[in-house]
Parts: C-alpha cells; structure tokens; sequence
C-alpha cells in the first residue's frame, strides 16, 4: 500500500535530507557530523553532496528546499535532533494539510486527491489561532527592548482555542523563545508545542474563558515599577517546590476572583520568578508588553 507515510519515506525525505547535508556542509560541518545529526551513513552524506538523488518536482522541490534552509537555521543555532525531527514531520504534515502534496501523492499512488484531503483536513479555527499567533510573534520580534526581558528558563507566547481540553488546543513556540546576537529566535508556532504554558490555559478556560493567550517574561524591581506605572491589575503567587501540574493551577488561581493583566510568580528554591502577562489574544499580550517596555524607558519598537 502506499500511504501517505510510504510517499514521504521515498520521494520526499530523500531529497530533504540531500538538501540539509548541503547547507549544512557549506556551513562548515564535516561529513562525520552531519550524518550523525541525520541519522544516516556517512556514505550517504557524500553521495547526497554528489548530488546522486532524485529530484522531486519542481513546486515540491521548492517547498522542500525552503524546510530544508528553515532546518538547517535549527541547527546552526544549536537545535537539537528531535527539534529537527519535530519541525521536518510538521512541515511535512502542513504540506498535506494544504492541500498542496495531494495531487502529487494522488499521481504516486493512485489515490483520489479528494481523498488525500479529507485525510488530512483541519479545523479552520485552528488556522486561524496560527496565523493570529504568528502574526503577534512577528509584532513582539519588534520590540527592541524584548530580547532583555527574556528570562533564564526563555520565554513562550501562547494562543488557545476557545475551551481548550489540554496542550492540543494550544498553540505556542516550539522550543520556547530565545535569543541570537541580541535578537530572539522563534520557530513558527505550533499546536501542542508547550506544556507548562498551555497548561496554564487550559486551566484559564476554565475559570476565565475569555483569558486566552499568555506570555512570560523576567521578573525584577524595575518590572516592579513598570507594572505599577503602566497601571497593570497584579497578582502574586508563589510555585517553588511544586510539581508542575499544581504550579500551572497555582498561577490561574488568582483569575477564580477577577481579571489580572499578569501573575507574578515569586518562584522558589530551584524556580527562576516570572511574569505572566495576560490578554484574550496574542495581540492585547503584545499591547501590554508594550505598555511595560514604555514604563521601562525604553522604545516601543525598532
């Protein structure tokens, strides 16, 4: 049978795989170390540098070629190989997802393209949560100041669907916000890619519903301060020492009694303090960071 999975295993991770070597040898990675990171023979590295592979069509090529750049960004910055892993199946997945691999997976199979769809057909509030969520990532790459307010564990943003049931239905950064010569680095959000994070909305679709996005950020006196200027509704709480499930409802916990624009939590022994800034989307969190980077004294954006 050639599934789906059996298209990819034979016409389409070849070629990936081809192109990532690539990058990654003019990069500067020897042979040795680009098959250990692929999980393949060194053998194979150089005849993939030799450019013996077959070549997809040119529309799937191109998509291919444009994962294969995003992968070996990922690994430059010092990503690890389930991260890769994890990132080559999503964008795989969106690829069906789309619509676009149908019609070549229909001409390598013989399977209806209507078919391949209805296989992998999603939710368009799903979509929508995405393109919502990458949208105010790319607002908050702009904020200058941003990458100083990053805290040691890094930060997420988080976006859920309406009642969320667990992390499924929420979507966040893989691998959590982080920063390269003073400017964050993000991959593109995905459902299911936060825990800790998601966690904590979830909780919030049950207490505070309309509450669906969050961020963290460092804590400090000078955050301090620049909450109570920006006039932002504060609750504390304080995790340290508790398993994670009871510190996700313990940082909710104040929304049983009103609304809050962020929760400090105080941390603990072993727990870095944080902030939790709250908004009912991406794009209220990033208004308030905003808020917050202007009592700082530093500029909005770049």
């Amino acid at each position: 049978m050639k599934t789906p999975s059996v298209y990819i295993a034979e016409e389409l991770m070849p070629y990936l795989r081809a192109k990532v070597a690539e990058g990654l040898y003019r990069a500067g990675m020897r042979q040795s170390g680009i098959a250990e990171y692929l999980g393949i023979t060194q053998a194979m590295v150089s005849k993939y540098l030799a450019r013996k592979y077959k070549r997809p069509p040119e529309e799937v090529a191109e998509r291919l070629d444009s994962i294969a750049e995003e992968i070996v960004r990922v690994v430059l910055f010092g990503g690890h190989r389930e991260e890769v892993i994890a990132l080559a199946t999503r964008r795989l997945f969106e690829l069906f997802q789309s619509g676009f691999l149908c019609r070549f997976y229909s001409s390598y199979s013989g399977v209806g393209e209507e078919l391949c769809r209805s296989m992998f057909s999603v939710q368009r509030d799903r979509g929508e949560v995405l393109d919502v969520l990458t949208l105010a990532l790319g607002e908050l790459e702009r904020i200058a100041l941003f990458p100083s307010l990053i805290p040691e564990v890094r930060s997420n943003f988080a976006y859920s669907l309406p009642s969320p049931r667990g992390p499924e239905d929420v979507a966040a950064v893989p691998g959590r916000i982080t920063t390269a010569k003073g400017r964050i680095f993000a991959l593109p959000p995905e459902f299911g890619a936060s825990s800790f994070t998601a966690g904590i909305l979830v909780e919030l679709g049950k207490l505070a519903p309309g509450i669906r996005s969050v961020l963290n950020v460092r804590y400090g006196d000078d955050m301090e301060m620049a909450m109570a200027k920006a006039g932002f509704k504060v609750a504390r709480v304080k995790s340290g020492g508790l398993p994670d499930r009871e510190a996700v409802r313990l940082i909710a916990s104040p929304f049983k009694t009103g609304s809050y624009d962020a929760v400090i939590d105080e941390g603990g022994l072993g727990v870095e303090p944080l902030v939790y800034i709250f908004g009912r989307n991406p794009f209220e969190v990033v208004d308030k960071l905003r808020k917050l980077v202007e009592a700082l004294g530093g500029k909005e954006a770049e």
